[in-house]
C-alpha cells in the first residue's frame, strides 16, 4: 500500500469574478520509505496541494489516500500523518521538550502513558534526554528542530511532511537533520519534502517532481533527471603548464587548453587520445561535466514559461 496517493488534484479560487487555477490535475504517490522532493517556483502550487494532502482544504476535484484513508471523508487519517513545518510553528516554547511530545502525541490519538512511552524514547533516539525538562525557549536552533522531528514522529506516522527542514541551521545542525531524515526513511516512513534548498532535494530524494503554475512540469528519479542533463564534456587539470608541441597535438585533434594546464574534451571518445598525448606527465585531475540540480531546475522553469508565453 502505497503512503500516499493523490489523484487528479483540482484547486481553483475565485476572486472578482475571475476564476484563478492554483492547481491543476497534480498527481503524486509515495511508498513506504521513499522521500519525494516537491519542488517549484512560489506561486507553482505547491502549498495549496499539500494542504489537500493534509486535510486543511477541499480540493474541487481528486482524491487524496493516506495509507488508504481519506482525510476528507475520514479524520483519523489524519493520524497517519506527520509534519515538521518552516519556522517555529512545531512547537510550544514554554513546554519543555517531554511536555510538547506529550501533549501533541496526546492530539494524535495515544494515551499520555503511550505518548511518554515514545516520547522519551525518541528523546533517546535523537539525544536530547539531557534537555528533557529544559523549556524550549531555551533550546538551540538545532535541538528546537530535532524536537520538531521527534513531536511529528510520536504517533509513528506513515507519510511525514517536511517544509524547508534545514531553513535556518548552521552547517553542524544541518547535517545532523539529514541524518534524521535517512534515518526515518529508513525506517519505512514516506517523506514529502518541500524545499527552495535543492542541494538539500538533490542528496536526500529518491524523485522529484517539480510543479509549475499548478500543473507537473517533470517526475522523474532524481539520479534519472540528473542523468538526462549532464554533458559529455570532460576536464581535465594538469599539475603543471604544458609544452607547446603538445597544445599543437591536442589543437590538432580538437581539445581545448586554457591557460596551459586546463584541457577540455567536448567528445568522449577522444579522451583517451588526449590522455596518451599528455602521457607521463602528473594529472591533477580528470572530471566528467556534471549538472547540478538547480541548474536543472531553472532550465525546466524557465522552458516551462517560455511554452506558455
Amino acid at each position: 500500500m502505497k503512503a500516499l496517493e493523490a489523484y487528479n488534484l483540482k484547486k481553483i479560487y475565485r476572486q472578482n469574478h475571475q476564476n484563478f487555477p492554483a492547481v491543476q490535475n497534480v498527481s503524486l504517490s509515495i511508498a513506504p520509505g521513499e522521500l519525494l522532493a516537491f519542488l517549484g517556483p512560489n506561486g507553482a502550487g505547491k502549498t495549496t496541494t499539500i494542504k489537500m494532502i493534509a486535510g486543511l482544504i477541499q480540493p474541487d476535484a481528486g482524491s487524496v489516500r493516506i495509507a488508504g484513508s481519506d482525510p476528507h471523508r475520514n479524520p483519523a487519517a489524519l493520524q497517519k500523518l506527520g509534519a515538521v513545518l518552516e519556522g517555529n510553528r512545531n512547537l510550544y516554547w514554554r513546554l519543555t521538550p517531554l511536555e510538547n511530545l506529550e501533549y501533541f502525541g496526546v492530539l494524535k490519538g495515544m494515551t499520555r502513558r503511550q505518548a511518554r512511552q515514545s516520547g522519551t524514547a525518541l528523546l533517546e533516539r535523537f539525544e536530547l534526554m539531557h534537555k528533557r525538562h529544559t523549556p524550549v525557549q531555551q533550546l538551540s536552533r538545532g535541538m528546537q528542530q530535532k524536537l520538531a522531528f521527534a513531536v511529528a514522529l510520536v504517533h509513528q506516522p506513515q507519510l511525514l511532511l517536511l517544509d524547508e527542514p534545514t531553513l535556518g541551521l548552521d552547517v553542524e545542525a544541518t547535517e545532523d537533520v539529514k541524518v534524521l531524515v535517512r534515518e526515518i526513511a529508513a525506517s519505512g516512513c514516506a517523506i514529502l519534502l518541500t524545499t527552495h534548498q535543492l542541494p538539500i532535494a538533490e542528496e536526500l530524494s529518491d524523485r522529484i517532481v517539480i510543479l509549475q503554475k499548478g500543473e507537473v512540469l517533470t517526475e522523474l528519479p532524481t539520479q534519472e533527471l540528473i542523468r538526462q542533463f549532464c554533458g559529455t564534456d570532460y576536464k581535465i587539470e594538469m599539475e603543471s603548464a604544458l609544452d607547446e608541441s603538445r597544445i599543437t597535438a591536442l589543437g590538432t585533434i580538437g581539445a581545448d587548453v586554457v591557460d596551459r594546464q586546463i584541457i577540455y574534451v567536448k567528445q568522449p571518445e577522444l579522451l583517451y587520445k588526449v590522455l596518451a598525448i599528455l602521457d607521463p606527465l602528473p594529472l591533477h585531475g580528470v572530471e566528467k561535466e556534471e549538472a547540478a540540480l538547480a541548474q536543472i531546475f531553472l532550465k525546466l522553469v524557465r522552458k516551462g514559461r517560455n511554452r506558455d508565453a
